[in-house]
């Protein structure tokens, strides 16, 4: 049983490692985000999937070993506290970096639209306040 523990114990220690590369991955993804480096972002959502499955794939291999556990030492317990916490950081990371990407999107969509002259372009006044309406930036435009 003691060998069962200790094979549970490795598998939750890879499980963290795979978290924290995750949550280092996910900081840099909202560097990049916030740094409007699109070029850096294939390669980190490359990185991402990659633990993404290196994590989905360990935690089936966790599961079947708990169900088969008669015995859950304490070490066991606290590294499973330890994945639960690191998880839920991650999950909250990653949702703080989807609103920063849409919201960024939204950014440039803004500008463009203001850019070209779309009608009902959103800008703003001498006061900075919001005016819609037909946007005389670019009529006449000839590039």
């Amino acid at each position: 049983m003691a060998d069962h523990n200790s094979l549970i114990c490795s598998k939750l220690v890879m499980q963290l490692n795979s978290l924290t590369s995750l949550a280092d991955i996910l900081d840099d993804e909202l560097t990049a985000i916030a740094s409007r480096r699109g070029e850096g972002l294939k390669d980190i959502a490359k990185q991402k999937l990659g633990f993404l499955s290196q994590i989905q794939t360990l935690d089936k291999e966790l599961k079947t070993l708990l169900a088969s556990n008669e015995l859950e030492s304490t070490e066991v317990t606290d590294l499973i506290a330890d994945v639960r916490k690191l998880l839920e950081s991650c999950k909250k990371k990653n949702d703080v970096n989807a609103h920063a990407a849409h919201h960024a999107q939204l950014t440039v969509k803004q500008l463009k639209d203001i850019l070209i002259g779309v009608p009902t372009s959103t800008t703003y006044d001498q006061g900075g306040s919001v005016v819609h309406g037909n946007s005389k930036i670019v009529h006449n435009l000839k590039a």
